[in-house]
């Protein structure tokens, strides 16, 4: 048997892209967004198509599987194997050509379909297809899924939109292929392959029509349909939904369609689910664009999480609910078919109310709360965790409600209950997570006799095990029970043609797996207790949040957001949220965390993690993983020295301290000559970075020194001095007391120097933070007992009295009564100056919102305030991180990172912007990045601007 190092040299002297064996990178790959886990031989990242026929060859030679891959976004399990892994997302992601007149889109398999279609709305197409996925999973993941999405009522399936394909068979032959017989290779393969595929329609042919579902969403198995000449013999079609099993995809011909100008959206409410299930088809004839549905629980779920609450008042009372989406060119038309809709509804038993909206704003809010249940269903605290596994059933729309109501009936008998019920109701797929137990055998029993039991009522009402997210280790080895041994042998036949050594993706479609093996949570294994500093009860310890991760990969979206920067900036699966969750589910099951097989694996992936916070705001699951990392590396650390820059940045605040007694001195030793050269050696930071500037007088000693006299009868307000705004940036503070003074505050601030500790938590050094904050509970909580609010400037600082505070301290009533009174500075100013009104400056801004302050707290209430003082367009970026990140840009290895971080959208917003524009960023760090890197622009806190607009004349 050939070795793995053998196979891992011969594919790094042939591949011009990255090879990766290592255990890391295998582990990351074992898993998809399913119950299952299978370990790689290794992960080919190939820089074009000849690196994927070169890797293909290699592994033909050795006899070793294959399995293309995408964004990793699969549910039934399709997306792992024990197999060499073609991981296309980095680079072969080309959009080659787009011919308007023909509306056609040549593209790569790793290209993303939201920018797919970003490119072609100038020319008013897109690619019909859209998976709740979108952002992040991959054209050729989507052919092998058969993807549709909401809009298939309208637009079909992938196999609908694809016009050709160009495909690499492990045998190593490269074919093209179309529709009507058109095949185009080189060899005698091609001729036999075309023969074959000619009697295996016409010998099958009549077992086809008889046995397959006739219902819009028929995923499950293979498209032999697409053989008969009905439908015009069409190869490339009959490839689409194999799952990886038959061939590579290298190239596709997409087929795409005008984009409508105009859209309308209808939002209808119901008793239940079911009642709106019930009528879901009667709107098909109004030619909808798509007609989704949710259930109650789904409403519940985003009320428990905090996460998108603001688009819950979009919707009208009722325990299920329906989206009717109309599109057309003119607004007449869609707004009268909307109104129709509309009224029909309403006038329905069973209707609670129905509203229409024209508003895109609206309309897109609504759509993202739809679009949240696949992640915001899988953990919810209080409730049981959920799973995939019967999610993705199909049924001729007419027959949904009584389906459901039947599937139901069959999970209460189970003892098991949904998550929620919601899905693609007007083509008759539902989708929906289930409490199964994969902790113990018997759990697995049950999941295995429902999953049977399930098969058996699809069979009963016509349907398709699948109706989107293709067949894969769940549900192919129960599709003899939908189409019978005849044609799971036709099934056999046609991967035979293509794949004759069967090493394409096996386990999968025909020759299955059983559906209880692989299991990625091991029955009556549970993972080994671990005494932690933060509070990770809601979770069920640390392994339990580390385990909120399905894989779902929203971490992997390039297009919008903060999650998850180095992610954006690498397109590394291991600097993704999710890649990083998945290693540190491995080190969690081990019997050691901190000295374990992957403690260094885990180390370097978390080494780019900015704990910008991003993924505890977008991350439907809620994966915090800057805490995460906090608590990984304070037990890393345990066994583990720590570097120079790490102690420098960790205790920032102590060196800024002792620096402020001699700033000149600490100055000229940190910012010049010989002594920044030793300063960099020694904490590692880049040549090109220059340690920040303590300021002359620290903010404290100015407050001291200038005492403002209040007005009589002023409320009190603690201003809470931190480090950056004390001993670095003193301005921004001094900017704060004459805005809070000018609104009629008396400022005080805390009788002694206070640290949150925050650039702690990112170096985990958490026993020390835990003092820390320990010394502000015990100077801030006589202030918060006489009911002064406590605000903040610098939003990682002050948050974390909202964050980290209640962690560490869960069960201290002071903790949670200091969560409750801080505030940022705007959010105080809108709650109780809500009639403080600046001077219109009158010149543009921009707005870079802090990751914490998003993640948090949000920036409503500062868009709004600078908006007030600028009559000008004032322009909130979708920046993300600016790549700074606190003491992250600094050091030597993460320079380039950084810059690539900022240059993504933040930096040449600033350098594109009008001189005389005003740039917001209340980050210390955000501040520090656009000085390095756009030379003679400043950018300013808000305090500063309102302090700049409510100067007296």
């Amino acid at each position: 048997m050939t070795s793995t190092s053998m196979i891992e040299r011969e594919l790094r002297s042939a591949v011009e892209g990255e090879v990766r064996f290592d255990q890391g990178s295998r582990t990351i790959y074992a898993t998809d967004a399913s119950n299952y886990r299978q370990v790689p031989v290794g992960v080919v990242i190939p820089r074009d198509a000849n690196d994927v026929v070169a890797a293909v060859a290699i592994a033909r030679e050795h006899r070793v599987p294959i399995l293309p891959r995408g964004g990793g976004t699969s549910l039934g399990g399709q997306g792992c194997n024990a197999a060499l892994v073609i991981d296309f997302s980095k680079y072969v992601n080309a959009i080659r050509s787009i011919d308007i007149e023909r509306r056609l889109a040549v593209v790569e398999p790793g290209v993303v379909p939201t920018r797919l279609n970003a490119e072609l709305a100038p020319h008013g197409l897109f690619f019909a297809p859209d998976p709740t996925t979108k952002d992040r999973c991959n054209i050729g993941g989507m052919i092998g899924n058969n993807s549709c999405g909401a809009h298939s009522v309208a637009y079909g399936k992938t196999a609908d939109n694809l016009h050709a394909l160009d495909v690499l068979l492990y045998d190593g032959t490269r074919m093209r292929l179309g529709g009507n017989g058109d095949i185009t290779a080189s060899g005698a393969r091609a001729t036999q392959l075309i023969a074959e595929l000619r009697v295996l329609g016409d010998r099958f042919g009549d077992l086809v029509r008889a046995r397959y579902p006739r219902i819009p969403r028929r995923v499950s198995g293979y498209n032999l349909d697409q053989l008969l000449p009905e439908n015009g013999f069409n190869v490339a079609r009959a490839m689409v939904g194999s799952e990886g099993t038959l061939a590579v995809t290298l190239e596709a011909t997409l087929q795409l369609v005008p984009l409508p100008r105009r859209r309308a959206l209808v939002v209808a409410g119901f008793d239940d689910v079911f009642v709106a299930a019930d009528h879901a088809p009667s709107i098909l004839d109004y030619q909808p664009h798509a007609v989704e549905g949710f259930d109650g629980r789904l409403v519940e779920f985003v009320k428990l999480t905090g996460m998108h609450l603001e688009q819950l008042r979009l919707l009208p009372p009722g325990g299920g609910f329906l989206l009717v989406e109309f599109g057309g060119d003119r607004d007449d038309e869609v707004r009268g078919r909307a109104e129709s809709v509309r009224e029909r509804l309403t006038r329905s038993a069973g209707c609670t109310g129905a509203v229409a909206y024209f508003d895109e704003r609206e309309q897109r809010a609504v759509w993202t709360l739809r679009e949240s249940g696949l992640g915001s269903s899988a953990f919810i605290p209080g409730f049981p965790r959920t799973y995939p596994g019967a999610e993705d059933v199909a049924v001729a729309p007419e027959r949904l409600g009584a389906f459901l109501r039947r599937f139901a009936a069959l999970l209460n008998r189970r003892g098991l209950e949904v998550a929620s019920y919601y899905g693609h109701f007007g083509d008759g797929c539902v989708h929906t997570r289930i409490n199964f137990d994969f902790e113990s055998r018997a759990g697995v029993v049950n999941f295995r006799s429902t999953m049977e039991e399930l098969a058996d009522l699809v069979v009963e009402f016509g349907g398709s095990l699948s109706g989107e997210h293709g067949d894969g280790l769940a549900r192919s080895e129960l599709l003899p029970k939908m189409f019978g041994p005849e044609l799971i042998g036709a099934f056999r036949e046609f991967k035979r043609i293509f794949d004759p050594d069967g090493m394409m993706n096996p386990g999968v479609i025909v020759n299955p797996h059983p559906l209880d093996s692989h299991l990625r949570i091991e029955a009556e294994r549970p993972p080994p207790a671990l005494d932690t500093h933060f509070d990770f009860t809601p979770d069920g310890g640390f392994a339990g949040a580390a385990s909120r991760c399905v894989g779902i990969g929203k971490c992997r979206k390039l297009d919008a957001g903060t999650m998850c920067p180095s992610y954006m900036a690498t397109m590394e699966e291991a600097h993704s949220t999710r890649g990083r969750a998945r290693l540190l589910q491995e080190a969690l099951s081990g019997s050691s965390f901190a000295v374990g097989a992957n403690a260094e694996e885990v180390r370097e992936a978390l080494e780019l993690c900015l704990s910008c916070k991003g993924c505890k705001r977008e991350c439907p699951a809620g994966v915090d993983m800057a805490t995460y990392k906090a608590e990984f590396l304070a037990h890393y650390h345990e066994a583990h020295r720590r570097s120079p820059g790490e102690w420098l940045f960790g205790r920032i605040a102590d060196f800024a301290r002792l620096g402020a007694m001699w700033p000149r001195a600490a100055n000229g030793l940190a910012q010049s000559g010989a002594g920044a050269a030793m300063m960099r050696a020694l904490f590692g930071i880049h040549r090109e970075r220059a340690l920040p500037r303590l300021a002359p007088q620290t903010f404290r000693a100015w407050f001291d020194g200038n005492r403002i006299q209040p007005t009589s009868g002023a409320r009190e307000v603690v201003l809470f001095p931190d480090t950056f705004n004390n001993f670095f940036e003193p301005e921004v503070a001094i900017a704060a007391t004459h805005v809070l003074d000018r609104a009629g505050f008396r400022v005080t601030i805390p009788p002694t120097d206070l640290c949150c500790g925050r650039p702690l938590y990112d170096q985990g050094m958490l026993d020390v933070a835990r003092r820390r904050l320990q010394r502000v509970l015990d100077v801030l909580t006589p202030y918060v007992q006489r009911g002064v609010t406590i605000v903040g400037l610098e939003p990682s600082c002050i948050l974390t009295f909202r964050d980290e505070l209640l962690r560490l301290f869960p069960d201290d009533s002071r903790a949670r009564a200091l969560s409750q009174s801080a505030l940022l500075f705007d959010e105080f100013l809108a709650r109780d100056a809500p009639n403080f009104a600046p001077a219109t400056i009158g010149r543009p801004a921009l707005i870079h919102g802090h990751c914490h302050q998003k993640a948090v707290a949000g920036i409503a209430s500062e868009v709004t305030m600078v908006k007030e003082c600028s009559s000008a367009q004032v322009t909130e970026l979708d920046a993300g991180c600016c790549g700074m990140a606190g003491g992250f840009g600094y050091a030597r290895d993460h320079f380039e990172i950084s810059h690539a971080i900022g240059e993504r959208v933040l930096l040449p917003a600033v350098r594109g912007s009008a001189p005389d524009t005003l740039i917001v960023a209340d980050g210390f760090s955000c501040r520090a990045q656009i000085a390095q890197f756009c030379p003679g622009r400043r950018a300013m806190h808000l305090a500063q601007l309102l302090d700049l607009a409510t100067t007296p004349a």
